[in-house]
């Protein structure tokens, strides 16, 4: 077992709820994160995506200006910021298989259903630290690789279909966060 050195990772916050955002910076200061940035809605959050170049973002679907989904397929977009690859954790109190899937097709990494827990969250965070999934480019899905498991036997409704899907492996940040011993 390993433990993760929050203190190395920076986070972008992004909740219209100034009680949300506090709760989840006193949860990422509780971790041991120093550098936890926060935007109150979709536009501020990402001229801060771009201006602090976040590790992680933890971002709210239902915000004002653009929502959380949009803006994980505007960071998502290859070439319109310095990382299209950064994991993004969506928060929201709907949690019903239509907007996961949604969340998923637009590129969110991991899905978290509110009211979030501190365990909910740091199991959120590890798994995108330890586990980061490949990035898939399409013609019309740039993302992590929606499927979890690692066989390609898959031959249900869902399987991909259609042209050539590069597939882009993305180094751990657990390299970045692993702490000594």
């Amino acid at each position: 077992m390993f433990r993760i050195d929050f203190n190395k990772l920076r986070f972008l916050v992004s909740d219209d709820n100034a009680h949300m955002r506090r709760i989840l910076r006193t949860l990422l200061h509780s971790f041991g994160a120093r550098e936890v940035y926060e935007a109150d809605d979709g536009a501020n959050a990402l001229e801060m995506f771009s201006h602090y170049v976040p590790d992680i973002v933890i971002t709210d679907w239902a915000m004002p200006i653009f929502d959380g989904l949009e803006l994980a397929q505007m960071i998502r977009q290859p070439g319109a910021n310095a990382n299209p690859y950064v994991p993004i954790i969506m928060l929201t109190g709907h949690s019903e298989k239509r907007r996961v899937m949604m969340a998923r097709d637009a590129g969110v990494t991991e899905f978290l259903a509110k009211p979030i827990s501190a365990k909910g969250l740091y199991q959120r965070i590890l798994n995108v630290v330890a586990n980061p999934r490949p990035f898939i480019k399409t013609k019309t899905y740039f993302g992590p690789d929606r499927r979890r498991s690692v066989g390609n036997a898959y031959v249900g409704p869902e399987r991909r279909v259609g042209g050539k899907a590069e597939v882009i492996q993305q180094p751990a940040l657990l390299e970045k966060a692993r702490v000594a011993g």
